[in-house]
């Protein structure tokens, strides 16, 4: 464990966080050095003509389209999934020298906690690209994120990477597990960066149990002590979902997770995702090319040609 200890302490220190660890993201407070920027941000994000600070009078008619749309609400809230994540009008380019690509259009996507949603279309219509802008890994140019009721994209680096780190698991086609340390040791990985070393190691036992029984569940109980180099694609993608559900979030934001698998192993990796969504309630999003296997979701959203295409 003296290779995983030095490691996961290097990115603790200096790296962005990856996938996972919960936290109650509704009341995590900033941190004091993190304060200033984030007033900044906060003043950014605000609405045009809104002052900040600024208090409204609401009249008679203010209260009852209030009450009218708290009770539309409460309606809609009994036959639909409450919305957990939402994007509106995101739009993102990207530069090859003095050339501007764009890849996303205005794009408004929102997903319901418990749904399973499936985002489908061609190379290059930008699935993944609106994945990890709904991940705060890349940044969009115009447009807006919220989750869990509050707008994310405007925060301070360090407060998105808290919620990426805390609320998000993420799973990638290529796996990104790190090949210098055992299959356990990257489902730890998360947690060691989240708690920090020495918390870390003072709770060592109890996240021990939980990543093992983890690894239990998507039938790796017998490659523990094996690094990713020992292990088949399947057994990789299994591992690295294991390591995105190492903190319990409450997204799960998967890229192509049956891209780079041969049929079998892509029917066991989906087999793994609809259990977590039906038994455990997960939210997901899935980014895939291939329409079989976006049929399998509650719901699909296509893109064609960065746009939103309507059925």
């Amino acid at each position: 464990m003296n290779s995983f200890f030095a490691l996961a302490t290097k990115r603790q220190r200096g790296s962005q966080p990856s996938s996972s660890p919960h936290a109650e993201f509704p009341h995590d407070q900033t941190a004091p050095d993190e304060a200033a920027g984030d007033v900044a941000v906060a003043t950014e994000c605000a609405t045009p003509g809104s002052p900040r600070g600024a208090t409204a009078i609401a009249g008679p008619a203010a209260v009852a389209s209030t009450t009218q749309a708290i009770t539309m609400q409460r309606a809609a809230a009994a036959e639909e999934p409450v919305e957990l994540m939402a994007a509106r009008g995101l739009s993102k380019s990207y530069w090859k020298g003095k050339h501007e690509v764009p890849v996303l259009h205005d794009v408004d996507f929102e997903v319901g906690t418990g749904e399973f949603v499936s985002i489908i279309g061609q190379s290059g219509s930008g699935k993944s690209t609106l994945l990890h802008v709904l991940g705060t890994l890349d940044a969009p140019d115009s447009g807006e994120i919220h989750f869990d009721g509050r707008r994310i994209d405007c925060l301070s680096t360090s407060r998105r990477d808290k919620i990426r780190n805390r609320q998000f698991g993420m799973v990638f086609q290529f796996y990104h597990l790190l090949p210098e340390v055992t299959t356990l040791e990257n489902v730890l990985i998360p947690l060691m960066i989240a708690e920090g070393v020495f918390s870390y190691w003072r709770r060592k036992r109890e996240f021990v149990e939980r990543a093992t029984q983890l690894l239990e569940t998507v039938g790796l109980s017998h490659r523990l002590d094996h690094k990713p180099p020992e292990l088949s694609g399947g057994e990789m993608q299994r591992a690295a979902i294991a390591r995105s559900l190492i903190a319990q979030p409450r997204l799960l934001l998967a890229d192509e997770p049956t891209g780079n698998l041969d049929r079998q192993n892509g029917e066991e990796v989906m087999e793994i995702l609809r259990t977590l969504n039906a038994e455990q309630n997960l939210t997901i999003v899935m980014v895939t090319h291939d329409a079989g296997i976006a049929a399998q979701a509650d719901r699909t959203v296509r893109l064609f040609e960065g746009r939103v295409q309507l059925a």
